[in-house]
């Protein structure tokens, strides 16, 4: 029988197998100190700010949008 015929019958040759090893090991990142950790969320803050004043001066601009199409 040719490789073919194998996975025609399902009976797949043992050249197929995967070497399981590869993916028994989870990826693992390094760990960041608290000084890295607290410069991170102060970004994030700050980035939340910043979102936060784009959208209020979004709304107003459409309170002003909307105010002017209704005269």
């Amino acid at each position: 029988m040719n490789d073919k015929e194998l996975f025609e019958n399902n009976c797949l040759p043992l050249f197929w197998l995967e070497d399981e090893e590869e993916f028994e090991q989870p990826k693992v990142e390094p760990k960041k100190d608290l000084q890295t950790l607290l410069a991170e969320l102060e970004d994030i803050k700050n980035r939340i700010e910043d979102l936060s004043a784009k959208e209020w001066h979004l709304a107003k601009l459409m309170k002003f949008h909307n105010a002017r199409l209704t005269t």
